[in-house]
C-alpha cells in the first residue's frame, strides 16, 4: 500500500533548521521527552523550559494515554500521574503554549488521543507551537487516510524505525518521514537499559542507507555515556525514562541530566 508523495511534511520547518545548524557546527541533536503533566502541570512547564536552557536541541512532549503499550514503567507511571492531573491533547497544547520554549518541539501521541481532539487537533497543534508530531502505533501503510491527514498538516510527520525493520521496509518509512528518524535502538518498551545493543552500529548502517533524513537513537539511553557513544553513530540520541525519574524527584534533577548529557555530547 502507497502513500500519496504529498504527505511529507514540508522541508522549510524548525525541525530541519536545528538538524541543519547542529550538522554545520558538527555537533549532536539532543531530544529530550517529558510527558506532559508529570509531575504536575505547573513543573511539567518549568521542566520544558529547564531542559531547552539545560542543552536540549528537541522537547519531545509526551501526551498521557491510558494504555501506553510500547512505554516501559517509568513513563506508564508519569502518564499516570498525569491523567490524574487531567491531562489530554489539548491540555498538553495548552502547556507548550505556555512553555513557549526557544527549541523544536515534537508531540509524541498514541494515535486515539489526537483522534479524540477532533479534525482541527494538527492545526490547533501548529497554533501552540508544535513543530513536529510522532505517533507510536501507526506503522507506514496501516491507516492511509489518517497518514494524508497527518502529513500534510504542516508538521514534521517523524517516523520510527525497529532494528528489526528490513531495507526496503526502511526506504518506505524514510520517504514518509520528516524533521528526523527516531531508530528504536532495540526491542521491547522503553526504559533505562545498562548498556547499548551490540548490534546498533550495523542497525545505523542499513539505515543510513535506507534515508538522507537526519537519524535519531532513542530507547534504553539512560547515561550520559550511552548518549555520547549512541550520537557517535547517528546524529542525535533520545533519552525519556531517565529524564522522567529524575523529573519525579525534581525539575533541577533532570535538567542536571540533560545539561550532562549534553557536556557529553559537546566533548572533543
Amino acid at each position: 500500500m502507497t502513500i500519496s508523495p504529498e504527505a511529507v511534511a514540508p522541508a522549510a520547518s524548525r525541525l530541519t533548521a536545528r538538524f541543519a545548524a547542529l550538522r554545520a557546527e558538527g555537533r549532536k541533536a539532543l531530544v529530550c521527552y517529558v510527558t506532559a503533566g508529570h509531575p504536575d502541570p505547573e513543573r511539567s512547564i518549568a521542566l520544558m523550559r529547564g531542559l531547552a536552557a539545560a542543552g536540549a536541541d528537541v522537547v519531545e512532549v509526551g501526551v498521557p494515554f491510558s494504555d501506553p503499550l510500547a512505554d516501559g514503567p517509568v513513563i506508564q507511571r508519569s502518564s499516570q500521574v498525569a491523567l490524574e492531573h487531567g491531562m489530554s491533547l489539548l491540555r498538553t497544547l495548552d502547556l507548550v503554549r505556555e512553555a513557549a520554549v526557544s527549541v523544536p518541539v515534537v508531540l509524541f501521541s498514541y494515535l486515539n488521543p489526537v483522534i479524540a481532539a477532533g479534525a482541527d487537533a494538527l492545526q490547533r497543534a501548529r497554533d501552540a507551537g508544535v513543530d513536529g508530531v510522532l505517533v507510536t502505533d501507526l506503522p507506514v501503510g496501516a491507516d492511509p487516510a489518517r497518514e494524508h491527514w497527518l502529513g500534510t498538516s504542516g508538521l514534521d510527520f517523524v517516523r520510527l524505525v525497529a532494528p528489526t525493520t528490513p531495507l526496503p521496509r526502511m526506504e518506505e518509512i524514510s520517504r514518509h518521514g520528516g524533521g528526523f528518524v527516531y531508530l528504536i535502538s532495540r526491542l521491547g518498551v522503553t526504559g533505562e537499559r545498562a548498556a547499548l545493543p551490540d548490534d546498533l552500529p550495523a542497525t545505523v548502517a542499513r539505515l543510513r542507507a535506507a534515508t538522507s533524513l537526519p537519524l535519531c537513537i532513542g530507547f534504553g539511553i539512560s547515561t550520559p555515556e550511552q548518549a555520547r557513544v549512541a550520537a557517535q553513530l547517528g546524529d542525535g540520541v533520545v533519552v525519556g525514562s531517565a529524564i522522567v525519574r529524575a523529573a519525579g524527584t525534581s525539575v533541577d534533577d533532570a535538567c542536571a541530566l540533560v545539561a550532562a548529557m549534553r557536556a557529553a555530547l559537546d566533548a572533543r
